[in-house]
């Protein structure tokens, strides 16, 4: 059979797509831009005949339609991979919920899970001719998603940008089930963060410790976004990519001729992502790029592959860090903010890398709602404050006020190396406290 007459044959309505849900069903929405629109809306519009749907994604752009449903926790559960504000908003709200997983690991749990989907819908570029829909820029855990789902809707969306040069980043119409015309929105942008003074503080340290031929991987954040900035006016050259996720500071740094991917030992002259959100600029740099590998999540992540690869960089935020060296990068406390992702995956894989370094960076302090400076750097983390890196992990740490390399260093060298990069104002008190934990010398005081 013709692709062609076998896309006809799969056609239908959202409306019609949508009636192969069942309550108590396992529903995957696939991830951050390939979320569904048009699907998740008839879902949406069928609420008051499902209870307890259990829908699974990650890294929302917007608010779906089924969170805005009447007594929504009755009729539908939300399972986040890694949570955006309005994920935050539905595990305040009491429909949702994070599920605790190492980024790289999700490929494995969805083919040897338990409880895998009874229907898979997400978006995806038009079929090309040889019957394949590309996944866009969400590689990551698709193809795994596909292979263990008893149902498949694709939602087709011409603006979906068509990412190549890997593997595990499409789906053939022979595995699809239903197909869906939808009304082609534009794809969700993400606009990246504005660096102020102290970002940019951090970013000048840590461009100082990148040589030419590195590869980089830049978390999501105002820090590393000051990183890509510099390093795309900088002098540097030669430079590779290999991240979990592809940001606009990399077309910055790629359109300033800075990444040519010649020093790579894998993948060489690539730059390899597992998933992008960005700004149009980015989804049109992305789209049909030959020189963009996209690739899936338990590739990219992996710590093998990523030792594999000299002088890996790889730049990452905190939330707060204690005397311990122990890095949280996930929860206010007990507030979830976003998840485990990938940090620790390229925390490990960078040290392993012949001349890699890897970088949790924050500012010193922050202000509360009510203007109260508090210190990131505390004796220890907060009562349900996530450990996202242990502290044998942490290679090296930077605020504002410099950088220290913490890899090997006794608890009261660690301890001593953490405040050096405190704000001035809570050092003297992390020292008491320190001393009361016994984790610091007073020979060490200047």
């Amino acid at each position: 059979m013709r692709f062609n007459e076998e896309y006809e044959q799969k056609l239908v309505s959202a409306g019609e797509a949508v009636k192969v849900i069942k309550s108590g069903d396992w529903v995957d929405y696939g991830w951050a831009t390939g979320t569904p629109v048009a699907l998740d809306k008839a879902l949406a519009a069928r609420s008051e005949e499902l209870s307890d749907v259990k829908l699974r994604g990650g890294v929302l752009l917007w608010a779906p339609e089924v969170f805005k449903v009447e007594n929504v926790a009755e009729h539908f559960t939300w399972n986040s991979w890694h949570t955006s504000g309005i994920e935050r908003k539905a595990i305040s709200q009491g429909f949702g919920y994070y599920n605790p997983m190492r980024y790289s690991e999700l490929p494995r749990y969805y083919r040897e899970s338990a409880h895998p989907d009874d229907v898979a819908m997400f978006q995806a570029a038009p079929m090309d001719k040889h019957g394949y829909f590309n996944f866009g820029p969400n590689a990551s855990h698709m193809m795994a998603v596909c292979e263990t789902s008893k149902k498949i809707i694709v939602e087709v969306n011409e603006n979906m940008p068509k990412c190549l040069g890997g593997f595990e980043n499409g789906i053939h119409i022979s595995k699809v089930d239903m197909i869906v015309e939808g009304d082609n929105p534009p794809i969700a942008e993400m606009a990246p963060s504005v660096p102020d003074a102290i970002d940019e503080e951090v970013a000048k340290l840590i461009l100082e410790e990148i040589p030419n031929g590195a590869c980089l991987q830049l978390g999501i954040g105002s820090m590393p976004d000051a990183v890509g900035t510099l390093i795309a006016a900088s002098d540097l050259k030669d430079l590779g990519v290999h991240t979990e996720m592809y940001v606009d500071s990399f077309v910055d740094i790629s359109k300033a001729g800075k990444i040519n991917g010649s020093k790579k030992a894998i993948d060489t002259y690539r730059q390899t992502y597992s998933f992008g959100t960005g700004t149009k600029k980015l989804y049109d740099y992305i789209d049909n790029n030959p020189e963009l590998m996209s690739a899936p999540v338990d590739y990219v992540n992996d710590i093998r592959t990523i030792s594999a690869i000299d002088n890996f960089i790889s730049i990452n935020n905190a939330v707060d860090v204690d005397l311990f060296g122990q890095v949280n990068s996930e929860s206010s406390g007990i507030k979830h903010i976003s998840g485990a992702g990938g940090q620790l995956d390229f925390v490990l894989g960078a040290y392993l890398s012949k001349g890699g370094k890897s970088f949790i960076c924050c500012s010193s302090t922050y202000k509360t709602k009510t203007g109260e400076v508090k210190s990131r750097i505390l004796p220890i983390l907060n009562t349900g404050s996530i450990v996202t890196d242990t502290r044998p992990a942490i290679h090296y740490f930077v605020t504002e006020y410099g950088k220290v390399n913490l890899k090997g260093l006794s608890t009261w060298q660690k301890c001593e190396a953490i405040i050096s990069v405190a704000h001035p104002d809570f050092r003297e008190q992390l020292i008491a406290e320190a001393e009361k934990m016994k984790i610091w010398k007073k020979s060490n005081k200047v």
